[in-house]
């Protein structure tokens, strides 16, 4: 049964306003000691000519209690409505235990397709600590619009087109050591890139020799083209290593050079639509009357700019998908490109482009480090999870915790920390790294939500052999389980806020909360003790249960793994 539901029917019955009115106006009071739901009654006072107050007192008197609602209370001009919460406690672990790991689940999305692009490194360069913010907001998007029944597709748009392949191409030519690249593929690969552009600075003929070889890249030539797939295949075998240790999977990896064909048509269409004017030699979209920049969509030479290739992509990925939306998960200092494609998609009449979705994020900072792989200066991605999974196992050999298998608990909770840091705010703000708060047990982190969950395995491991699958929920009533409870029932709503907005952040948050008034309801309502009576202890197992499967459900859409054991 639907509490919020039922008491909307109720008001609407009484009121005689328009049902969804009514749904409109309730809300959650600010203080739980007001109540669970509450119904503001100044929208009826020119209807009834009378003052918010009496008509509150008036209806208060009329709305009586029955099974689902405790009380009802005039405050000023609201109405509060308590929960029956024996009957709230009761029906919501039912219900839960009942969807099992389908709880929270909506079919919101059925028959809609969301394309998310995410991560999407630079070939044949770092995968590097910064490319983890998009992809621990893309991949955990992709899993929150999954769970609300929408076909997800992940897109990896790798960074595989451009100038900087004549570079390498150069420079492999030079001092290529293809043996040392199959062994090392990134790292030798930045080596020579980063030779390249010091050698660049003295002997500047260079770039030319760069811009000659991309040249022969773009009209197909057998040799570049082979090695501009050798980088890409050697690359994305050290990429792939990553994104297995991250548990990230997509669905594409057509990068720029996938589009690389598409773009005549592009062209075109803005020429035929009379959208291209000329710029100082170059072909663009004017945008001036919105006051920014206009969208280069050739250059003086000709040549085409990754404004051309993402909306050639746009449009491939309208007609081969149809979306819903499609989404792109990329750093703030892209915002004003991505203002600059929509809207000359816009402009050139495809009304879907007002699905195109631009989701930004901040930067992240690394005290005494910076990310130019121009000059080499880089922290790799791959050595930052590395070397969390071991400070992780360090601390559990230190603690003396039994966990079992020491590497896969290590390896779950490293990761785990790291994802949790880049997920626990708006993903607007920027992340300083730090390892003391990130790998830190007890306070806002993926490891103390992950204890949490091993927490209550362990008391249902204790349990074990005891069978609570009838429990009578009125015996686990007080103002902790029922706390708790509320927060399991909030599951499906905050979720749905997460993808409403975009932000992983209010999963993060909730799961957070959910684990905090577990521990407060364990640790003030013995479960195991000896002198617990056996109705109690059953009914304090089924929510233990109960909220063990919606850490694990709420973990796993933000990437993270749980444990049994801690």
């Amino acid at each position: 049964m639907d509490f919020k539901e039922h008491i909307i029917d109720k008001l609407t019955a009484l009121t005689g306003l328009e049902r969804e009115a009514v749904a409109k106006a309730v809300e959650t009071p600010p203080d739980e000691k007001l109540g669970d739901l509450a119904f503001p009654c100044f929208p009826l006072a020119r209807v009834l000519r009378k003052a918010p107050p009496l008509i509150a007192k008036e209806l208060a008197e009329q709305l009586s209690s029955d099974e689902l609602i405790d009380r009802v209370d005039a405050v000023g001009g609201y109405l509060n409505f308590f929960y029956n919460r024996a009957a709230f406690i009761t029906d919501t672990i039912a219900a839960v235990r009942t969807a099992g790991d389908k709880w929270g689940r909506s079919d919101t999305g059925a028959g809609k397709t969301v394309l998310v692009e995410y991560s999407s490194p630079n070939i044949a360069k770092p995968f590097h600590i910064g490319h983890l913010f998009s992809t621990a907001v893309g991949n955990s998007l992709a899993k929150i619009y999954d769970f609300l029944g929408y076909n997800v597709l992940s897109l990896n748009h790798l960074g595989d087109w451009g100038t900087q392949f004549g570079k390498l191409i150069s420079a492999y030519k030079r001092w290529g050591d293809s043996a040392l690249i199959e062994k090392d593929p990134i790292r030798e690969l930045l080596k020579i890139y980063v030779r390249f552009h010091e050698e660049a600075e003295k002997h500047p003929e260079l770039e030319d020799e760069a811009r000659e070889y991309f040249k022969k890249l773009e009209e197909g030539d057998e040799e570049t083209t082979a090695l501009w797939k050798y980088f890409r295949d050697q690359s994305l075998v050290e990429f792939k290593r990553v994104y297995d240790m991250l548990g990230v999977k997509f669905d594409s990896y057509n990068g720029e050079a996938f589009y690389s064909d598409k773009m005549d048509e592009v062209v075109d269409i803005l020429r035929d639509k009379g959208l291209l004017v000329e710029s100082e030699g170059a072909q663009v979209v004017d945008l001036s009357d919105l006051n920014i920049p206009p969208c280069i969509i050739l250059k003086s030479d000709g040549a085409t700019i990754y404004a051309t290739r993402d909306i050639a992509a746009a449009l491939y990925r309208y007609r081969t998908y149809n979306f819903y939306k499609n989404i792109y998960v990329v750093g703030l200092p892209q915002s004003l490109h991505f203002k600059q494609i929509f809207e000359t998609m816009r402009r050139a009449g495809w009304d879907w482009s007002r699905n195109c979705v631009y989701v930004g994020f901040g930067l992240v900072k690394l005290p005494g480090k910076s990310m130019s792989t121009r000059h080499g200066d880089v922290v790799f991605l791959e050595d930052v999870l590395n070397e969390s999974i071991e400070k992780t196992r360090d601390i559990i050999i230190s603690n003396g915790s039994d966990v079992g298998d020491i590497d896969d608990v290590s390896k779950k909770i490293g990761i785990g920390a790291i994802l949790y840091t880049f997920l626990k705010n708006s993903r607007e703000k920027d992340i300083v790294f730090s390892w003391e708060s990130m790998l830190d047990f007890d306070g806002e982190s993926a490891p103390y939500c992950m204890y949490g969950y091993a927490r209550g395995r362990s008391i249902l491991r204790k349990a074990e052999g005891t069978d609570f699958s009838d429990a009578d929920l009125s015996k686990a009533v007080s103002d902790e389980a029922y706390a708790l409870v509320k927060l399991i029932n909030g599951y499906g709503d905050a979720v749905k806020d997460a993808a409403d907005k975009n932000e992983p952040f209010y999963v993060n948050r909730y799961v957070t909360g959910l684990v905090k008034a577990f521990n407060k309801f364990y640790n003030t309502n013995p479960i195991m003790r000896d002198d617990v009576e056996d109705e109690v202890k059953k009914a304090r197992l089924a929510i233990v249960d109960a909220t063990c499967g919606v850490i694990k459900s709420a973990l796993a859409l933000l990437g993270i793994s749980v444990v049994e054991s801690m």
